[in-house]
Protein backbone atom coordinates (compact mmCIF):
# COMPACT_ATOMS: atom_id res chain seq x y z
CA UNK A 1 0.00 0.00 0.00
CA UNK A 2 3.18 2.07 0.69
CA UNK A 3 3.77 2.43 -3.14
CA UNK A 4 0.38 2.67 -4.47
CA UNK A 5 0.08 6.05 -1.92
CA UNK A 6 3.35 7.63 -3.60
CA UNK A 7 2.18 6.82 -7.19
CA UNK A 8 0.37 5.14 -9.41
CA UNK A 9 1.84 1.46 -10.52
CA UNK A 10 1.13 -1.02 -13.60
CA UNK A 11 0.21 -4.91 -12.01
CA UNK A 12 3.53 -5.42 -13.41
CA UNK A 13 5.72 -3.42 -11.49
CA UNK A 14 3.73 -4.47 -8.46
CA UNK A 15 4.72 -7.97 -9.79
CA UNK A 16 8.54 -7.02 -9.80
CA UNK A 17 8.39 -5.35 -6.35
CA UNK A 18 6.92 -8.33 -4.76
CA UNK A 19 8.78 -11.06 -5.83
CA UNK A 20 12.31 -8.72 -5.39
CA UNK A 21 10.64 -8.99 -1.58
CA UNK A 22 10.83 -12.61 -2.24
CA UNK A 23 6.55 -13.63 -1.89
CA UNK A 24 5.77 -16.79 -3.43
CA UNK A 25 4.05 -15.98 -7.19
CA UNK A 26 0.65 -17.52 -5.93
CA UNK A 27 0.96 -14.41 -3.08
CA UNK A 28 2.05 -12.15 -5.71
CA UNK A 29 -0.87 -12.90 -7.85
CA UNK A 30 -3.22 -13.23 -5.22
CA UNK A 31 -2.41 -9.86 -4.31
CA UNK A 32 -2.32 -8.02 -7.34
CA UNK A 33 -5.57 -9.73 -8.26
CA UNK A 34 -7.30 -8.07 -5.10
CA UNK A 35 -5.70 -4.86 -5.20
CA UNK A 36 -6.89 -4.32 -9.17
CA UNK A 37 -10.54 -5.74 -7.95
CA UNK A 38 -10.87 -3.07 -4.88
CA UNK A 39 -9.73 -0.25 -7.92
CA UNK A 40 -6.29 0.30 -5.98
CA UNK A 41 -3.94 -0.73 -8.88
CA UNK A 42 -4.84 0.19 -12.89
CA UNK A 43 -3.10 -0.04 -15.69
CA UNK A 44 -5.52 2.33 -17.39
CA UNK A 45 -5.20 5.03 -15.11
CA UNK A 46 -1.35 4.56 -14.90
CA UNK A 47 -1.13 4.78 -18.20
CA UNK A 48 -3.07 8.16 -18.22
CA UNK A 49 -1.30 9.36 -15.65
CA UNK A 50 2.59 8.54 -16.86
CA UNK A 51 1.13 10.31 -20.41
CA UNK A 52 0.02 12.96 -18.81
CA UNK A 53 3.40 13.32 -16.49
CA UNK A 54 5.83 12.86 -19.72
CA UNK A 55 4.32 15.01 -22.08
CA UNK A 56 4.53 18.27 -19.13
CA UNK A 57 8.07 17.21 -19.08
CA UNK A 58 8.48 17.62 -22.83
CA UNK A 59 8.56 14.08 -23.61
CA UNK A 60 7.42 12.81 -27.32
CA UNK A 61 5.07 9.53 -28.21
CA UNK A 62 7.65 7.15 -28.98
CA UNK A 63 9.45 7.93 -26.07
CA UNK A 64 6.13 7.36 -24.11
CA UNK A 65 5.42 3.78 -26.01
CA UNK A 66 8.90 2.67 -25.05
CA UNK A 67 8.68 3.98 -21.24
CA UNK A 68 5.23 2.27 -21.01
CA UNK A 69 6.14 -1.15 -22.78
CA UNK A 70 8.76 -1.24 -20.21
CA UNK A 71 6.40 -0.78 -17.25
CA UNK A 72 4.58 -3.82 -18.49
CA UNK A 73 1.53 -1.87 -20.11
CA UNK A 74 -0.05 -3.92 -23.22
CA UNK A 75 0.62 -2.66 -26.79
CA UNK A 76 -3.67 -2.31 -26.73
CA UNK A 77 -3.77 0.00 -24.27
CA UNK A 78 -0.97 2.20 -24.98
CA UNK A 79 -2.56 2.33 -28.49
CA UNK A 80 -5.68 3.23 -26.57
CA UNK A 81 -4.16 6.40 -24.73
CA UNK A 82 -1.16 7.40 -27.08
CA UNK A 83 -2.16 8.48 -30.51
CA UNK A 84 0.85 9.42 -32.10
CA UNK A 85 -0.75 11.59 -34.86
CA UNK A 86 -2.22 13.85 -32.64
CA UNK A 87 -1.74 17.92 -33.29
CA UNK A 88 -0.49 17.98 -30.01
CA UNK A 89 2.67 16.16 -30.52
CA UNK A 90 3.39 19.12 -33.19
CA UNK A 91 2.63 21.52 -30.74
CA UNK A 92 4.47 19.81 -27.59
CA UNK A 93 7.83 19.24 -29.84
CA UNK A 94 8.02 22.97 -31.14
CA UNK A 95 7.59 23.98 -27.55
CA UNK A 96 10.01 21.80 -26.20
CA UNK A 97 12.76 23.59 -29.25
CA UNK A 98 11.74 27.04 -28.63
CA UNK A 99 12.28 26.05 -24.44
CA UNK A 100 15.53 25.21 -24.90
CA UNK A 101 16.81 26.72 -28.10
CA UNK A 102 14.83 29.88 -28.64
CA UNK A 103 12.40 30.91 -31.30
CA UNK A 104 14.69 31.37 -34.07
CA UNK A 105 15.06 28.55 -36.15
CA UNK A 106 18.81 28.09 -37.21
CA UNK A 107 20.22 28.86 -40.65
CA UNK A 108 23.30 26.42 -39.82
CA UNK A 109 22.85 23.44 -41.12
CA UNK A 110 24.91 22.19 -37.89
CA UNK A 111 22.71 23.53 -35.25
CA UNK A 112 20.01 22.65 -36.66
CA UNK A 113 21.11 19.06 -37.11
CA UNK A 114 21.69 19.25 -33.18
CA UNK A 115 18.54 20.16 -32.33
CA UNK A 116 16.97 17.84 -34.45
CA UNK A 117 19.26 15.39 -32.25
CA UNK A 118 17.52 16.93 -29.24
CA UNK A 119 13.70 16.45 -30.26
CA UNK A 120 14.79 12.96 -31.08
CA UNK A 121 16.22 12.26 -28.06
CA UNK A 122 13.26 13.79 -26.12
CA UNK A 123 11.12 10.73 -27.88
CA UNK A 124 9.60 12.86 -31.25
CA UNK A 125 8.97 11.30 -34.57
CA UNK A 126 10.78 12.89 -37.96
CA UNK A 127 7.28 14.18 -39.00
CA UNK A 128 6.80 16.19 -35.77
CA UNK A 129 10.36 17.27 -35.54
CA UNK A 130 10.22 18.97 -38.86
CA UNK A 131 7.37 20.87 -37.92
CA UNK A 132 9.06 22.10 -35.03
CA UNK A 133 12.16 23.12 -36.95
CA UNK A 134 9.80 25.04 -39.71
CA UNK A 135 8.41 28.28 -39.49
CA UNK A 136 5.02 28.07 -38.54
Amino acid sequence: MNWLARREHTREELRTKLAKRDFSAEEIESAVAKLAAEGLVSDDRFTESFIAVRMRKGQGPVRIRMDLQQRGVSPDLIALHLDPRSPEWRKLAREVRIRKFGVDIPADFKEKARQMRFLEYRGFSTVQIQSAMNDE
